[in-house]
C-alpha cells in the first residue's frame, strides 16, 4: 500500500510541469546553500587573518595596542556579500535557464 502511493507520487513528479517546479526549487535551494558557504568561508578566512596579525603584532611588541577587529571584519563582510551573491547568482541564473530550456523541450 505504501509502496504504491510512493510510486504514484514519483510518477507524478516525472510529468513536465511538476518536474520543472521541483528542479527550480532544487536550484534555488542549491544557490542558497552556496551563498551561505561562500559568505561563511570569507568571514572565517578574515577572522583567521585577524588572529594571525594580532598574534604577530603582540609577539613583536607586547606593549603595543592590538588591531581593531572591526577594521578587519567590515571589509570582509562587504567582500563576502559580493562574492557570495555573485556565486549564488551565477548558479541561480544557470540553473533556472537550464530548467526553462529543458521545460520548453519537453513541451515540444
Amino acid at each position: 500500500m505504501l509502496t504504491a502511493a510512493a510510486r504514484r507520487r514519483v510518477a507524478a513528479l516525472r510529468q513536465p510541469g511538476p518536474a520543472a517546479r521541483l528542479a527550480r526549487a532544487l536550484w534555488i535551494a542549491w544557490a542558497i546553500v552556496v551563498w551561505n558557504v561562500v559568505f561563511d568561508r570569507v568571514i572565517v578566512v578574515a577572522g583567521r587573518s585577524y588572529v594571525t596579525a594580532a598574534y604577530r603584532a603582540a609577539a613583536a611588541d607586547p606593549s603595543s595596542r592590538l588591531f581593531n577587529m572591526d577594521d578587519w571584519m567590515e571589509p570582509a563582510v562587504t567582500r563576502g556579500l559580493w562574492m557570495a551573491t555573485a556565486a549564488a547568482g551565477a548558479i541561480l541564473v544557470t540553473g533556472l535557464a537550464a530548467v526553462s530550456v529543458g521545460a520548453r523541450r519537453k513541451e515540444n
